[in-house]
């Protein structure tokens, strides 16, 4: 086992230095040989060495042979000439490859050997590159490098970890050391330190090591070492409680995150049906046009947009696009969010002014009506955008997630609950708390009465729906970021929407946040009870039959002009 100092910050030996020892290994002649100064190259070469070795196990590092017998490694550069040759630049230091008279030398190669590697070789490379990646100055990098080298239990790698260990600073990578080096010990052939090792490894509650924790607890009650096999079934204990931990904190939030993506969707339809009284089956459709928005104003970040919508025909639309690329690219999403909003609201304000005002206190005709609506916008968005899900890139920062105690919170998810308490707060304080909301209000109480009073009524009507539709085109702009986005996208959320609506209470806003989070957080439980999601979705749809068999007015009663008529 090769030994040697690693650096905190990257690697301490010199890039010269790291390139004359791969040089040298790649003119030995024996393989056994390439293996033996492969393993001298030290354990801190840092990313030049997993650099070149990762070339040369690709076949991208030539053997060029004068007409003295002397090997020089090259590696080919630049675009072939006409007898299909190219420039060479030396491995030893990049420098370009040239004659003695100071001619630059061109190769074609497939007159040269490339260097080539066998099985032996090749598990030299990968323990170099392992150790070189504890150095490496990712932190990505370098974290997963230690979990992966204390994942392959190998007792000649420990020392390299307990040298990293030593001047490692992330807490990160620094618990991940310990895990790997209580891992790596578990092999050891000492009994105190594997019980020491098992004793670690239960407190950290490492998931990870529940497989060699078995499989020592089994070797060793084959052996007859009583304390080492308890040892082990004592951490195998610990981690199944962590993980029991970890799995119900991850079903409540994974529950709460699916409440909330069910409040985001259907927090508009509780102003158009719940306030309104109106039955929107187009309310799926508005979603798609805030979904199909933020897509517009992502092409144009990007690379812009060419529609076809007559396929038959060679009429286009063009919008030029920004390209923009890195954090200036990921701020589309924040400027498609009040574009999707407006949008949706101006469809929404059409289609109040166009069917829906004449249909007021006529349900039936406005379901009927609204239904056919959606269908239309279907087929209008099908033609414009094509029958083929869109494409969206969500920015950087709603990727990934974060990991607290093997709990992972993904970005996008705590970000739809933080969406969803601001629409809440939002539309609380539209409601209550500005001119609109009071003329809302008293519209919905008695809007006869509120007429007599000099409240133009139809106006009203006009901005709650439009405000409504906004609602759903914002809802639209997130799910835009979870979920394909495609002409039918609509349908696959009326249902939810009416339901949370429903068992919330009609006309609510307290009841559609409780009966939101409250679907969400059984669908969830339920599903990781029974192990099976589609079971779980039929007992949550029996339960709420059940429960408006029981209460049909769900969950809060609220008196409005819908339900008075």
């Amino acid at each position: 086992m090769r030994s040697s100092t690693l650096a905190a910050d990257g690697p301490a030996t010199s890039e010269a230095t790291v390139r004359a020892a791969v040089v040298e290994a790649l003119t030995k002649q024996e393989s056994a040989e390439q293996v033996a100064a492969i393993r001298k190259i030290p354990a801190d070469a840092g990313p030049i060495a997993t650099e070149l070795l990762t070339l040369w196990k690709e076949g991208g590092i030539y053997l060029h042979e004068d007409d003295e017998g002397k090997i020089t490694p090259v590696t080919l550069t630049g675009e072939k000439d006409a007898d299909g040759k190219q420039a060479a630049l030396l491995v030893l230091d990049k420098s370009p490859f040239k004659d003695a008279e100071g001619k630059p030398i061109l190769i074609d190669p497939a007159e040269v050997s490339g260097a080539e590697t066998d099985s032996n070789i090749r598990r030299a490379m990968k323990d170099l590159t392992d150790m070189a990646a504890l150095s490496n100055p990712d932190l990505k990098i370098r974290l997963r490098a230690v979990s992966d080298v204390g994942l392959e239990l190998n007792l000649e790698k420990l020392p390299a970890l307990l040298e990293r260990q030593k001047v490692e600073t992330h807490p990160g990578v620094k618990k991940a050391l310990e895990q790997s080096i209580a891992l790596t010990q578990l092999k050891s052939p000492d009994d105190a330190e594997r019980i020491k090792a098992c004793a670690a490894l239960g407190a950290m509650g490492s998931i990870p090591s529940q497989d060699a924790l078995k499989t020592l607890a089994s070797e060793a009650t084959k052996e007859g070492k009583k304390e080492v096999a308890a040892a082990a079934t004592a951490a195998l204990e610990k981690i199944a409680a962590h993980v029991k931990v970890v799995n119900t904190a991850g079903t409540m939030f994974r529950g709460l995150s699916t409440g909330s993506i069910l409040l985001v969707v259907a927090i508009g339809l509780a102003i158009t049906f719940g306030l309104m009284g109106v039955i929107n089956m187009a309310h799926g459709e508005l979603l798609v046009v805030g979904a199909y928005t933020t897509y517009v104003v992502q092409c144009i970040f990007g690379a812009g947009l060419t529609l076809a919508p007559f396929s038959q025909s060679s009429l286009t639309f063009t919008i030029p696009g920004m390209h923009a690329t890195g954090a200036t690219f990921s701020v589309y999403f924040l400027v498609a969010l009040p574009c999707s909003f407006l949008m949706a609201a101006l469809v929404g304000i059409g289609l109040e002014r166009g069917i829906i005002r004449f249909l007021y206190k006529r349900p039936l005709e406005s379901l009927l009506a609204t239904w056919g609506v959606s269908i239309v916008m279907q087929q209008l968005l099908r033609l414009i955008f094509g029958p083929q899900n869109v494409a969206l890139e969500s920015p950087a920062w709603l990727s990934g997630s974060w990991v607290v105690n093997d709990i992972a919170f993904n970005w996008n998810r705590l970000f739809v609950i933080g969406f969803a308490v601001i629409i809440i707060v939002l539309t609380w304080a539209v409601l209550n708390k500005t001119p609109l909301g009071l003329l809302i209000r008293s519209v919905m109480q008695n809007r006869d009465m509120a007429a007599c009073m000099g409240v133009r009524t139809e106006r009203v009507n006009m901005l709650t729906f439009g405000f409504g539709s906004g609602l759903a085109g914002l809802a639209g702009a997130f799910i835009s970021q979870i979920d394909n986005v495609g002409p039918y996208t609509g349908q696959n959320y009326i249902v939810d929407s009416f339901m949370t609506v429903v068992v919330g209470g009609v006309g609510n806003m307290i009841g559609t946040v409780i009966s939101a989070l409250g679907i969400g957080v059984v669908d969830q439980s339920l599903q990781q009870i029974l192990g099976n999601p589609v079971l779980g979705k039929i007992l949550v749809l029996g339960t709420i039959i059940l429960f408006l068999q029981w209460r049909p007015q769900g969950i809060f009663v609220t008196r409005s002009r819908s339900l008075e008529s």
